[in-house]
């Protein structure tokens, strides 16, 4: 499992969190597969590109997991 820190935000947009800790090429790619259902947050599909991501959330895709620090 992949950790990524926020370094003093409160949060990270979904589709920022996949760009950033390389889940996803691009952001155009994030917001594309999230649209489509296939991240889950904590567990449960969000489709919501926005999404916002907070300490302590773990986001899925695929076989990769990212717990937000």
């Amino acid at each position: 499992m992949k950790e990524f820190q926020l370094d003093g935000s409160e949060f990270i947009p979904l589709c920022d969190l996949m760009k950033a800790s390389d889940l996803t090429d691009n952001g155009a790619a994030a917001k594309h597969i999230i649209a489509e259902g296939k991240v889950k947050v904590d567990g449960v599909v969000e489709t919501r590109k926005r999404c916002k991501i907070r300490t302590g959330q773990t986001v899925e895709y695929q076989d990769q997991k990212v717990k937000v620090l």
